[in-house]
């Protein structure tokens, strides 16, 4: 059976990328509104890079495609190139609407878009508001996946929707086709949406910027339009409608349709979502009680990394300076995530409770006697071989991905704390900052970063399928 990637696989990718191509023009396009609205007069290239967008995905559509070939491997490589190229074109727009180089322009385009929320920029609020908007955009669209926000809009239902819904790392299904289940998707997110900046605006927030951080923290992007962040408001009633957001979006869009649906007793008996009331609690006490953090920034804090949100309260000068003990309880937050599902990144809950559970069963199994068949379920759901290796080698990869970037780092002369924790915060899609993300950091190092995200929003896998093509391709 042939395993390589040829030519014919190349049309085959062609056509839904030029689909997906063509959606993120559209996006780049929409601050166009806001430029309007502002009367910024500096917005051509909103216009010529969408445009660019959209024209080449047109040509690529033009191209004959069978869908009904598309696999699951076809679906990963057009997952990894669309989110580099939604990078790429948002990245141009940076350059040209805020004077900055290609690089940094592209680490902050790639940051917006996988929802990472670190930032080059030293004064986000001297930006046009146009181009605020259009890094909040990129957030709340890169929060429910490039991929699935077309698939909801233009891709035709059928096996194709399927493999490209998996390949942004998804396999919940709300309702009984892909097409219908992005579809709910999307509607719970607009009711929230909805819902968040109502509460901001509520909460005595300007309208603007309600819009802009319900799309940042409901899409855990984190990405803020205040050099504080969200603790530029000092207000209690904004950050706890901050951490129902955050909330909101590292939980499985599933759980929503149950709650939803009124099914309170289902999303209660989700083990998701009992493991993250549990690390909430459990880490945020151990912040109030060992350390000197307030309770609001303990329980705050510990949401926004668990969350992968990465919004905070606190200036990046006074984090640098927080002790190693409370970066570490945040650093494992960071690693951990929140539910598969949703808007978040990390590991995610569901990886860590199997790796735990697979350890508990065989620890189970040894000490039982032969041929004792023990049971394994996780919220009732029976627990395949397969699933733990997964979850156990998805771990293993990820941290060693981690490894390097952070040996890096440490080569280039920063604190090895501090290292780990930027690096955890790229790839985990967070935006916690310890001052080391900067324009003037070493080049290597912001592409080793820029990597880190890109990988860590497509779950690694995808990324791997991609350069195992480059290979196959050059190779012939």
């Amino acid at each position: 059976m042939r395993n390589y990637l040829g030519k014919k696989d190349l049309l085959l990718i062609a056509n839904p990328l030029g689909i997906i191509m063509q959606g993120i023009g559209v996006v780049v396009l929409i601050p166009l509104i806001i430029a309007i609205i502002y009367g910024e007069s500096n917005f051509i290239e909103f216009i010529v890079f969408g445009f660019l967008s959209i024209g080449l995905g047109y040509i690529l559509r033009r191209l004959p495609s069978d869908y009904n070939r598309l696999k699951l491997k076809h679906g990963m490589i057009i997952a990894s190139i669309a989110w580099l190229w939604a990078a790429l074109i948002g990245s141009f727009c940076l350059m040209y609407g805020t004077n900055i180089d290609f690089l940094n322009a592209y680490f902050e385009s790639m940051s917006a878009w996988s929802g990472s929320g670190l930032s080059i920029y030293t004064d986000v609020e001297i930006l046009p508001k146009s181009i605020l908007f259009l890094r909040s955009l990129e957030q709340w669209v890169g929060g429910l996946g490039v991929v699935i926000v077309v698939i909801g809009i233009l891709i035709r239902p059928g096996t194709a929707a399927a493999r490209l819904y998996k390949s942004e790392a998804r396999d919940e299904k709300i309702k009984p086709s892909i097409a219908s289940t992005v579809k709910t998707i999307w509607w719970i997110y607009l009711l929230y949406t909805v819902m968040g900046i109502v509460l901001y605006v509520l909460a005595g927030m300007h309208l603007f910027d309600a819009i802009n951080n319900t799309f940042t923290n409901l899409s855990t992007g984190g990405m803020s339009i205040k050099n504080n962040n969200i603790g530029s408001y000092n207000s209690i009633a904004i950050y706890i409608i901050t951490m129902i957001l955050m909330i909101i979006g590292g939980t499985s869009f599933l759980i929503h349709y149950k709650a939803l649906k009124g099914r309170v007793q289902d999303v209660l008996k989700d083990i998701q979502f009992q493991a993250m009331l549990i690390i909430i609690c459990v880490f945020s006490i151990l912040l109030i009680v060992f350390s000197k953090l307030a309770t609001i920034d303990s329980v705050f804090f510990v949401v926004s990394a668990l969350s992968c949100c990465g919004s905070s309260i606190q200036s990046t000068n006074v984090m640098i300076n927080w002790s190693d003990y409370i970066k570490i309880i945040i650093l494992g937050a960071m690693i951990i995530g929140m539910s598969a599902g949703s808007t978040t990144g990390a590991i995610k809950l569901i990886r860590v409770v199997t790796i735990f559970k697979g350890m508990y069963w065989e620890i189970k199994r040894i000490l039982s006697p032969q041929g004792t068949v023990i049971p394994r379920r996780i919220s009732g759901k029976l627990v395949e071989d397969v699933e733990i290796r997964e979850a156990g080698s998805y771990t293993f990869i990820y941290f060693f991905f981690m490894f390097i970037s952070w040996l890096v780092l440490m080569y280039y002369g920063y604190d090895g704390i501090n290292s780990l924790f930027e690096v955890a915060s790229a790839q985990g899609n967070v935006g916690l900052s310890m001052g080391i993300v900067s324009p003037n950091m070493p080049e290597i190092a912001k592409i080793l970063l820029i990597f880190n995200m890109w990988i860590g929003r497509l779950e690694i896998i995808p990324a791997l399928v991609l350069f195992k093509g480059l290979m196959d391709i050059f190779r012939r």
